[in-house]
């Protein structure tokens, strides 16, 4: 469905993306990477709100750079900053958007405010909805054209919690029949929905991959170690330490490293996030 193929931006002699390829197709792609590694200039070019520098974007095989057109009308955005009009209440905010999207359908809105559980709320200014209501009247919006293809960038931002895990599940229900792009820097928005993972890091795609096969990579290098309060501050020069519980007498550490940091020290089956740090930490020492 959706094909990069050597895609690069840069600004001025700054690389935001350094050719990145991959292809993906129905349900969720969780594309991770820290603050600055290149995410939302990648969705931004995917929503064909800027251009590569070089490279193609392909939708159904149809170069979507040369003809735009081929992806704005499947297309359904909800961008980081996410802002609504004052003086409209979520009714006419959705009729607002379905008139500029040319979606005539009035049961259209009725269906997509009770899909993200705003029905209730349909006539209230929108400017008043918490942070997890205005987020989820974007999710609606972004609906309205019946989309293949959802762009979501940094969803949880800001949101307690209990709405997280509404937005959640939100995305992963619509991604039985859609392909739902998710960026995000919060691994845990991602962890239990994304078939696909893709990690970003400086501009660069450095791991395309399933959850499953990235946890894979990382069996037998995180530990979990019981060290004396004194053993602490040379150890962690030694090793990268993921998680410290300062107890009476000791440090309970969750660690990553190639072998058993300690004597005592006892492999656990990484988690998602743990996988991810150690791949981070192997990258940072084959660049120093």
């Amino acid at each position: 469905m959706l094909t990069l193929d050597h895609v690069s931006k840069t600004f001025g002699a700054a690389r935001a993306v350094d050719d990145v390829s991959f292809h993906a197709s129905a349900g969720v792609l969780g594309l991770i990477g820290h603050n600055g590694a290149g995410k939302t200039t990648l969705m931004q070019m995917i929503a064909t709100l800027t251009r590569p520098s070089s490279g193609r974007i392909l939708f159904d095989d149809e170069d979507i750079v040369q003809t735009p057109n081929a992806i704005r009308q499947r297309l359904g955005y909800l961008p980081q900053d996410f802002g609504v009009y004052p003086n409209l209440s979520a009714l006419e905010f959705m009729q607002y958007f379905a008139a500029l999207k040319g979606v005539r359908d009035a049961s259209r809105i009725r269906h997509l405010l009770e899909l993200v559980n705003l029905h209730e709320h349909a006539n209230r200014s929108a400017a008043d909805f918490s942070g997890g209501m205005r987020r989820r009247l974007g999710i609606a919006q972004a609906l309205l054209n019946d989309p293949a293809i959802l762009i979501v960038d940094e969803p949880t931002a800001g949101l307690d919690p209990e709405e997280r895990l509404r937005f959640r599940n939100l995305l992963a229900e619509l991604a039985h029949d859609k392909l739902v792009l998710i960026s995000t820097h919060i691994v845990s928005d991602v962890e239990s929905i994304a078939n696909q993972l893709a990690i970003m890091r400086k501009g660069k795609l450095v791991a395309f991959a399933t959850p499953e096969e990235i946890i894979a990579q990382a069996r037998g290098q995180i530990w979990s170690a019981l060290v004396p309060h004194q053993d602490y501050p040379a150890l962690s020069k030694q090793v990268r330490i993921l998680h410290a519980q300062r107890l009476p007498e000791h440090y309970q550490l969750r660690i990553a490293h190639p072998q058993a940091p300690t004597a005592s020290a006892i492999a656990v089956e990484p988690s998602l996030e743990d996988a991810l740090m150690a791949q981070n930490y192997a990258l940072q020492e084959q660049q120093a």
